[in-house]
């Protein structure tokens, strides 16, 4: 081999290194570039995805708790707080139609010399109550038929209307079978030894014969 070809091939592979080395940081820049573009990207989308909201960052459909908050002014009795017929501050009470109001209040004088008190579990209640509870009975029944039996819609509710109350203790029940058709006050449904309702003509016909639950009235058909 001729010795004077020798530094120049030497020459050519450094060359070729250094072009190998070249290109290789020039795709390692090239290949990081893409990179924090891909992420810079996937943040942008997920932000426009992933709406926050202003007070804690979460997504609305993270948050949890009911759309519906019924308070007192809806017709919200609580356990432990049943009004008598005659709390009439309660909106419960204040809102019944005045000619049941009126029944209620007579037949409660009239009990009390049986030592008896009515207490009022449910009277009135806004729509918005109602909706609350007919979705609560959904979920605890399992399906919007077998909560039907229990539970109307807005539309149809007598309680909504100011129609009709759910009452108690159990003596007072006793004493409003025996006693409520001498007032107009008659239980609707079987199924509901609570609820009762103004029934004019009871007073001297009797009261009508019972639904065995809520999904027998025709009043449940809007």
């Amino acid at each position: 081999m001729n010795t004077r070809t020798r530094p120049l091939r030497r020459s050519i592979r450094r060359r070729r290194l250094l072009v190998t080395a070249i290109a290789l940081v020039a795709v390692l820049i090239l290949a990081f570039a893409v990179q924090q573009s891909l992420v810079a990207a996937s943040a942008s989308v997920s932000s426009q995805e992933t709406p926050t909201d202003e007070s804690g960052g979460l997504p609305p459909q993270a948050l949890t708790g009911s759309v519906l908050a019924p308070s007192d002014a809806d017709g919200v009795i609580r356990d432990g707080d049943e009004p008598t017929v005659f709390d009439t501050d309660r909106v419960a009470i204040a809102n019944l139609d005045l000619a049941l109001l009126d029944a209620l209040q007579r037949a409660a004088n009239d009990a009390a010399a049986d030592g008896l008190e009515f207490r009022v579990n449910s009277g009135w209640r806004s729509a918005v109550l109602q909706e609350r509870m007919l979705q609560d009975a959904i979920v605890q029944y399992g399906s919007e038929t077998e909560a039907a039996r229990w539970v109307a819609t807005p539309q149809t509710s007598a309680h909504v209307s100011g129609d009709a109350v759910d009452m108690g203790p159990l003596p007072t029940l006793d004493w409003l079978a025996q006693h409520g058709a001498d007032y107009g006050l008659c239980q609707t449904y079987a199924n509901e030894s609570w609820h009762y309702e103004l029934r004019p003509d009871a007073v001297t016909e009797g009261c009508p014969e019972m639904y065995s639950d809520p999904t027998e009235d025709p009043r449940m058909t809007p």
